[in-house]
């Protein structure tokens, strides 16, 4: 009766709705395993609420690992027409901190901190009659929002799902796509392997995807709304393959949070960077310091903190590179800077001195914790 009463409390106070500004601590309710190295991590708010969000968007995670705190962002997996969880998959990486970390510590009853969610990669904004979903490995999590999105809605959606997979025992949410599939005649679910599995049979698709896979699949590409998310080197093969075929690109999205590979906009930056520099009369330079690893670095006034630390060689955490992920979120000890973020840090944070490294810029010298 206890426990009855209980989930009927839960579910009533869970009319309030998630509210990034004022909640921060999720709590880890279930945790299945998807295939042998990729397990699924529902989590609901500590105060019992519900998320309203765009399938496609993300989360960043703030986890305390080793006594130090790691922000990662990752795609939610969960569908919005379920908003009292959410779920993020990762995949175990080798000697990956944080999937690792995730895969041996995070349990139910585990509370870990979040932001979000956020994130413009949704087909919400590009509304279409017929999409065409492109994934790679784990990649496949925000295009399985998507799925499940449309699918719960019984939306008459006309979409193709290709998911490439290392093997058949690496197809991640195998069983409900095929199942989505059979419930609804305009779903239609293609996995391709990369290699056989001797332990496994499978009878589809093998290789990469090719052009020739893609025309056999869906030979109308050309006219569907294009959703992409995977490993960059598949990103760019898709990319490739599409320029090439004359496809219209203003109908191609693709998600991505590469650490090394600059974006469009960081090169623009690094550009007005170089001018700057080339004009040294004609900008103000700030001392930077950073704590933790005693670094101290020159600054001009029009460049970001991050952007003139990784010119030093210095290898910050980041994302985005936007203000919107709050990856580089930093204490700023003293000084004073010009910050124009996208949400990825809240109004309580920056009264109590953080900052994002990626979008702020120095107006004084700075001692930042780092």
């Amino acid at each position: 009766m206890t426990s009855s009463l209980g989930d009927a409390n839960r579910l009533e106070l869970a009319a309030t709705l998630w509210d990034s500004e004022a909640d921060d601590t999720l709590v880890c309710r279930a945790v299945r395993q998807e295939t042998h190295d990729v397990k699924t991590f529902v989590l609901t708010p500590a105060t019992p609420g519900r998320f309203a969000y765009q399938p496609g968007q993300f989360m960043t995670y703030a986890f305390e690992i080793d006594g130090e705190t790691i922000h990662r962002c990752y795609t939610i997996s969960a569908a919005p027409t379920r908003p009292n969880a959410i779920s993020l998959t990762v995949k175990r990486v080798p000697n990956g901190p944080v999937s690792n970390w995730l895969h041996d510590n995070l349990k139910p009853g585990i509370s870990v901190k979040a932001l979000g969610p956020m994130g413009s990669f949704t087909c919400f904004a590009h509304p279409a009659s017929r999409y065409l979903f492109l994934s790679g490995g784990s990649g496949i999590t925000p295009l399985m929002s998507m799925a499940r999105t449309y699918h719960d809605l019984a939306e008459p959606k006309d979409i193709v799902f290709v998911h490439s997979a290392r093997t058949v025992t690496d197809i991640i949410f195998r069983e409900e796509l095929e199942l989505m599939a059979r419930l609804s005649p305009s779903f239609k679910f293609v996995p391709i392997c990369e290699a056989a599995n001797p332990l496994a049979a499978f009878s589809g698709l093998t290789g990469r995807l090719s052009l020739d896979q893609l025309k056999l699949i869906a030979p109308d590409f050309m006219s569907r709304e294009i959703f992409v998310c995977g490993p960059p080197p598949y990103m760019a093969a898709v990319r490739k393959m599409l320029e090439e075929t004359g496809f219209d690109m203003k109908h191609h999205h693709e998600e991505s949070f590469n650490f090394e590979t600059l974006s469009a906009a960081e090169q623009a930056e690094a550009i007005e960077g170089e001018i700057a520099l080339d004009a040294p009369d004609a900008v103000r330079t700030f001392k930077v310091e950073f704590t933790k690893t005693r670094r101290s670095i020159d600054v001009p006034d029009n460049m970001t903190v991050l952007e003139a630390a990784k010119r030093a060689g210095m290898r910050l955490p980041s994302s985005c590179t936007q203000g919107l992920c709050g990856t580089c979120k930093s204490k700023k000890i003293s000084g004073t800077i010009e910050m124009h973020h996208q949400g990825g840090i809240r109004q309580r944070e920056i009264d109590a001195g953080m900052m994002l490294l990626c979008c702020s810029k120095p107006t004084s010298d700075l001692v930042i914790e780092r």
